[in-house]
């Protein structure tokens, strides 16, 4: 973890050996591989980049050359910055697709290679669009983690909040290595530790759940709710609009469904704009 400190040019410039070739670009200083399906790459951050953590950018490469004019568009999607809004570098986690038009370039990335970058971060996962509550609820499946990645690092997650609740689904276990071992990691970050509090990751309740390969806690995250299994595995009362606050980032049947039943239970959804119980990040789609 790096020191929490405002973001310099001299910060960025380390990693940065050249003026990238492309317009916007950021160069790649590391890559981590942890299935045939996910991995996660850090770039370089231009020092005049802010952004709040739980928001999104623009990411991507530039495409293959047209077969007649030879010119080349770039090819972009909307990620979510898993780093902190106080990092020096930028963090992200990423599915790869065979046959994606992105993906499948970008999963062949390496350390020193150019990213395009825009730098206009915008998303409703922020903590500005929820009123004040006792509890946070982080509901993730797959790369959808990642937003909580960068809020799970966040000092302000934990002075607005008394507890935490992270819930990850994914189809097999190797899918949740990503999000358990930040969680774990959060441990023994000293510089956090000091900056927030000692021991401010106790306030973390991790609870990841697989649909297809075996592992300590199988099924949907939705059916583990309305059955009462996750709450009583987690030693807290359903959700509720006086207490309870919520963040949603997954797949689109996921985010509707949770909608549904945050309904339900009486919450309502927020904006940047109109602060309420709970938000969905509508540009993820895993």
């Amino acid at each position: 973890m790096t020191e929490l400190k405002p973001v310099t040019e001299a910060n960025t410039a380390q990693a940065v050996k050249a003026k990238p070739a492309m317009p916007d670009a950021q160069t790649v200083t590391e890559v981590k591989h942890y299935t045939d399906r996910l991995f996660s790459f850090k770039m370089t951050r231009p020092a005049s980049m802010r952004f709040r953590s739980g928001e999104f950018v623009m990411i991507g490469l530039m495409g293959d050359p047209h077969p007649e004019t030879g010119k080349q568009k770039p090819l972009l999607r909307a990620y979510s910055i898993a780093s902190p809004s106080w990092d020096e570098e930028l963090e992200f986690y990423s599915i790869k697709v065979p046959d994606g038009p992105l993906t499948s370039k970008l999963q062949h990335i390496k350390v020193g290679d150019d990213v395009i970058l825009r730098p206009k971060p915008v998303g409703t996962l922020v903590h500005d669009a929820l009123l004040p509550g006792k509890r946070i609820w982080f509901f993730a499946t797959g790369t959808g983690f990642a937003p909580f990645a960068s809020l799970l690092r966040e000092p302000q997650t934990y002075e607005d909040y008394d507890e935490i609740i992270i819930t990850h689904t994914c189809r097999e276990a190797g899918e949740l290595t990503y999000g358990a071992d930040l969680i774990e990691g959060l441990k023994s970050d000293e510089l956090l530790n000091e900056v927030i509090g000692d021991g401010f990751w106790k306030k973390i309740k991790y609870y990841p759940t697989t649909t297809r390969e075996e592992s300590p806690k199988m099924g949907r995250i939705t059916d583990l709710m309305r059955s009462g299994e996750a709450f009583e595995d987690l030693g807290v009362p359903p959700l509720n609009a006086e207490t309870d606050r919520a963040m949603i980032c997954g797949n689109l049947a996921f985010n509707l469904e949770l909608k549904d039943m945050f309904e339900e239970y009486g919450l309502q959804e927020g904006a940047n704009s109109d602060p309420k119980h709970y938000v969905v990040e509508k540009a993820f789609l895993d």
